[in-house]
């Protein structure tokens, strides 16, 4: 029989083999040095102690102006790692672990949960509705880096727009410095601070990333000036743009978020990744600037599912059949 365990600290971690970077002993140690997040690793063993999935999920505290002022979030990106290629037996495995966590999370008063990023829309369909999660229709959008080069997917205007902001002075470089590294947060909080469902995690996550010397952090200059930023990181064979930020109102004539993306698609490819993910295209709203946006840049949307469970009951069997299908 099956075994689950939820690991809090990194020192009780067990040797794991993690190939999914958002559930991986790197990331759990990242969320663990971040303050106001904390990781939790959940762990299916068999009778003979062998680990047959795991899957990493974190608590956000964040803080607002409106009630409840302040209260903890679930997040959970992608359905975890697994030894098998079962899909009936994956099934129950994310079963397994979905139970323990939402029991766990539950316990520690989250406000809500959320899956993101799952890898195919109906992997864990049933599992979710059984533990009363309510699905939203979300679009991501995944750019092919491998069959052509990212240049060449674009039309003519684009690739005219990129060339005269490169003469014009906007260039994109990968974060090196404390100064870097401050002026990127600085802009990325200043970008999201109005957002709806946005938790920006604290400017040590984002050091623990870059110590690591895999994944990269961008920055966009003009004139000396920070005017964008990015965060992407690598997983499997493929990069995952995570965030992304500018001052798009206020240098609009140097498109800023265009040549961060551009960058952080042509960097991809120099260094041999297969796709770049875009990990939040915005809101599903029928008109979405941010997700017409990326989509100049010839990817390829997909329609999937991100899953919610709120602690209220009232308020989540509500959202339930507001969401129903």
């Amino acid at each position: 029989m099956s075994q689950v365990q939820i690991i809090t600290r990194s020192s009780d971690l067990p040797d794991m083999e993690c190939r999914d970077f958002f559930h991986s002993v790197e990331l759990f140690k990242i969320i663990e040095q971040t303050p106001s997040s904390y990781p939790y690793m959940v762990i299916v063993t068999d009778e003979s102690g062998r680990i047959e999935s795991h899957l990493l999920a974190m608590i956000n505290r964040r803080g607002s102006w409106m009630p409840p002022y302040l209260y903890s979030i679930g997040r959970i990106y992608g359905e975890g790692q697994y030894e098998c290629d079962n899909h009936a037996e994956q099934t129950h495995l994310f079963e397994l672990m979905v139970q323990a966590i939402t029991r766990k999370f539950k316990r520690k008063l989250c406000l809500y949960i959320e899956f993101s990023n799952i890898s195919k829309k109906m992997f864990g369909y049933k599992v979710f509705r059984k533990f009363s999660y309510f699905p939203i229709r979300w679009m991501q959008i995944d750019n092919d880096l491998q069959s052509m080069p990212p240049i060449e997917r674009l039309n003519e205007k684009m690739r005219n727009r990129i060339s005269n902001l490169q003469e014009a002075g906007v260039t994109t470089e990968s974060v090196n410095t404390q100064e870097d590294l401050d002026a990127f947060y600085k802009i990325l909080r200043s970008f999201y601070r109005f957002k709806f469902q946005r938790f920006i995690p604290k400017q040590k996550f984002f050091e623990e990333l870059q110590k690591g010397g895999v994944h990269r952090l961008f920055i966009t200059r003009y004139k000396q000036k920070v005017i964008g930023g990015c965060a992407v990181v690598y997983s499997q064979g493929d990069a995952y743009l995570w965030y992304l930020a500018s001052k798009r109102k206020s240098f609009p004539l140097q498109h800023p978020h265009l040549m961060t993306v551009w960058h952080a698609l042509q960097d991809s490819h120099e260094h041999g990744y297969g796709h770049l993910h875009f990990m939040n295209v915005g809101l599903p709203f029928r008109k979405n600037p941010q997700r017409e946006f990326i989509l100049r840049f010839q990817g390829k949307p997909a329609s999937t599912y991100r899953w919610f469970r709120c602690s209220l009951r009232g308020m989540n069997r509500l959202l339930n059949w507001i969401n129903r299908e």
